[in-house]
């Protein structure tokens, strides 16, 4: 994968698989910290901890749709090429969470890639599911909550093509406030 942002959607695919209500995406850009850690969080259905250990086995999957599972073994791979690690903690009937952290000036991190987009698609495509980005530059926050955001739209479903083009346009801007 070209971008975490693309790890991103495969991890919150495979939340959603697990049957998540609630996902949870924090991106922190610790510059100063020399780190960028990104952290998946679901309420899933989880795994055992057999399972949790065979993750990282390109051939190991619980999909029968195909034979291989490479989302967690590239991102492993991304996360370990450049300075860091992957962690999945996971309870079976709790859920999942995945941690990727990456040496932030490292040449071989992947890019962030468009979080916004990627997030935005994800939301837009299960617009019954609460998701939540908390992103995080040098400290400084901005939270986005679907929960708050289906309020405020009135009923407006966060399918609609105007509101999945002004949410990413917004989520973007947010990020790029951070950045400024």
């Amino acid at each position: 994968m070209n971008d975490l942002a693309l790890h991103i959607l495969d991890i919150i695919q495979n939340s959603l698989s697990a049957g998540a209500r609630l996902v949870i995406v924090s991106i922190d850009e610790d510059i100063r910290g020399d780190r960028l850690t990104i952290t998946i969080e679901d309420n899933g259905k989880g795994m055992s901890a057999d399972q949790v250990e065979k993750l990282s086995d390109p051939f190991y999957t619980s999909r029968t749709t195909r034979r291989v599972g490479l989302g967690i073994p590239l991102l492993k791979q991304s996360a370990e090429q450049s300075g860091g690690y992957i962690k999945v903690e996971s309870e079976p009937g709790v859920g999942t969470t995945v941690t990727a952290c990456f040496q932030y000036s490292n040449i071989d991190r992947p890019p962030l890639g468009d979080v916004a987009n990627a997030f935005i698609l994800t939301v837009s495509s299960n617009p019954e599911i609460e998701f939540i980005l908390n992103y995080k530059l040098n400290g400084e926050e901005y939270v986005f909550d679907t929960v708050q955001v289906k309020e405020i739209l009135e009923g407006i479903p966060l399918n609609d093509a105007s509101i999945i083009r002004t949410l990413t346009d917004m989520i973007r801007e947010n990020i790029k406030e951070l950045k400024q």
